[in-house]
């Protein structure tokens, strides 16, 4: 005999937006349950963020240690380090675990009802779920699904074809690996995979990598790429793999094949809203391109069904998720908000490291802003210098009339770290005098902020 459950909110999907709504309901007081097919944390948790930036930080101590192996500038020798991949990939998972069974006992403490089971929407009130015999009803239904690895038809996964999932948790290293795609997945992934001592191979469509950001925001990371001896093939369309000879067929900007050896190929090419699988198309919603449609409130065009996250579509961010989350259950529980953010900050983790909130000198100019634009570099910080990172710079871009800070970009070592600062300066409406006023501790990398907006107003100190 099938059970059924009541609630006033029903939240499908279990990642960072998922979970953050069920959390801020419950401290709400709002009667919550959430779905969860898999396991709490969603992507970014299991198989995304968290596991991507413990593989780069394992690759990150391991280059360094071959540095100091063949005598470093620091006056550090060590004997040539081997690596255990196997003990690598438990330690990754063991941070996992620690964070999703942090997520589980939040969830419990907030006293939301947690199903394991895969959704079946029935309409905007009613959700199965599939094996378990249980129907559930809700005032409130929230779309928190996310989104999936984007696939080639002619690069079907399976064997030495690869996702992102597959190449977080390796069971042995390759010796060459070609990527397809050169964003910032891709990148990520083929950088840590080559300070762990594959060779690697980057197939890129566009005419440079990472072509979602500015040329010039990207040149530090191009010299890294380079000078880690990643081999780059731009401009370059993949046409199949050849099993047998264990080959990618790739075609030039000539239009001439070209046959890649390799051992795996890492399919980086993007995401996609998760729309399929679960009855999505019983509710028959708006949709933008393949994602949900939602208005500043993260509602759709069905009353009290609510869509966050990856699933409504581009920036696709974790932080994006959680906001939009928190402020749903703040909707249903009565409150007044919107969502409407100055700016969600972009990291990627590449070696250096690349942020950008708010608007670049491209974005601001075609919005018919008259623009300062100024940068520092870190060539000219001390704490860079003190470990050994100079590459790079911090970038400001502020309107003329009144100075008023309208984007930042920064590219070099830890400059993720920047990216709240650079939050903050937005959401608080700040100018270059506001920054350029404020006493930045010494010797830091955000100094170069503070000498970023000097040099704006024209008179930077240390350069």
């Amino acid at each position: 005999m099938q059970q059924t459950l009541n609630t006033t909110l029903l939240i499908i999907g279990g990642g960072p937006g998922g979970y953050v709504t069920a959390i801020r309901a419950g401290q709400l007081g709002i009667s919550t349950i959430l779905v969860e097919g898999e396991a709490l944390g969603g992507t970014c948790l299991n198989i995304g963020c968290i596991p991507s930036k413990a593989l780069i930080h394992v690759a990150e101590q391991f280059q360094q240690t071959r540095h100091h192996s063949q005598g470093s500038a620091l006056g550090i020798n060590v004997s040539a380090p081997t690596l255990d991949i196997g003990k690598s990939v438990e330690w990754k998972d063991g941070i996992v675990d620690r964070l999703t069974t942090g997520v589980a006992a939040l969830l419990r403490k907030h006293k939301v009802q947690v199903i394991q089971g895969w959704a079946r929407v029935i309409d905007g009130k009613t959700v199965e779920i599939e094996g378990a015999d249980t129907r559930i009803q809700c005032e409130h239904l929230l779309l928190a699904s996310g989104s999936k690895s984007v696939n080639l038809p002619m690069l079907p996964l399976g064997g030495p074809i690869i996702s992102s999932t597959e190449a977080l948790a390796p069971k042995a290293l390759p010796k060459r690996l070609i990527v397809v795609g050169g964003g910032y997945i891709g990148l990520e992934l083929g950088i840590a995979y080559r300070k762990l001592g594959a060779e690697v191979s980057v197939v890129e469509a566009q005419e440079r990598i990472l072509p979602a950001y500015d040329a010039e925001l990207t040149q530090p990371v191009l010299e890294s790429v380079k000078q880690l001896g990643i081999k780059l093939y731009l401009k370059h369309s993949v046409e199949g793999f050849d099993a047998a000879t264990h080959t990618l067929q790739v075609r030039d900007p000539n239009g001439d094949s070209l046959k890649l050896e390799t051992d795996q190929v890492l399919v980086a090419v993007g995401r996609k809203p998760n729309t399929q699988g679960w009855n999505l198309e019983a509710l028959n919603l708006d949709m933008n391109g393949s994602a949900i449609r939602i208005d500043q409130r993260c509602q759709t065009s069905m009353r009290n069904v609510w869509a966050i996250g990856d699933l409504a579509g581009e920036p696709m961010l974790a932080h994006r998720a959680m906001a939009q989350g928190e402020m749903v259950a703040e909707l249903i529980a009565g409150q007044h908000r919107e969502f409407n953010p100055t700016a969600i900050a972009a990291v990627c983790f590449t070696d250096p490291e690349l942020v950008v909130v708010g608007k670049t000198p491209d974005e601001a100019k075609a919005a018919g802003l008259d623009c300062i634009v100024s940068s520092f570099p870190f060539a000219a910080n001390g704490r860079a210098m003190t470990l050994e990172s100079k590459s790079g710079f911090v970038r400001v871009v502020a309107r003329r009339d009144n100075h008023l800070i309208v984007g930042w970009q920064a590219v070099g070592v830890g400059v993720s770290e920047l990216s709240t600062a650079f939050g903050q300066s937005l959401e608080m409406g700040a100018r270059l005098e506001d920054i350029a006023g404020t006493i930045h501790a010494h010797p830091t990398l955000g100094e170069a902020v503070q000498e970023a907006a000097l040099r704006a107003l024209g008179h930077a100190l240390h350069l």
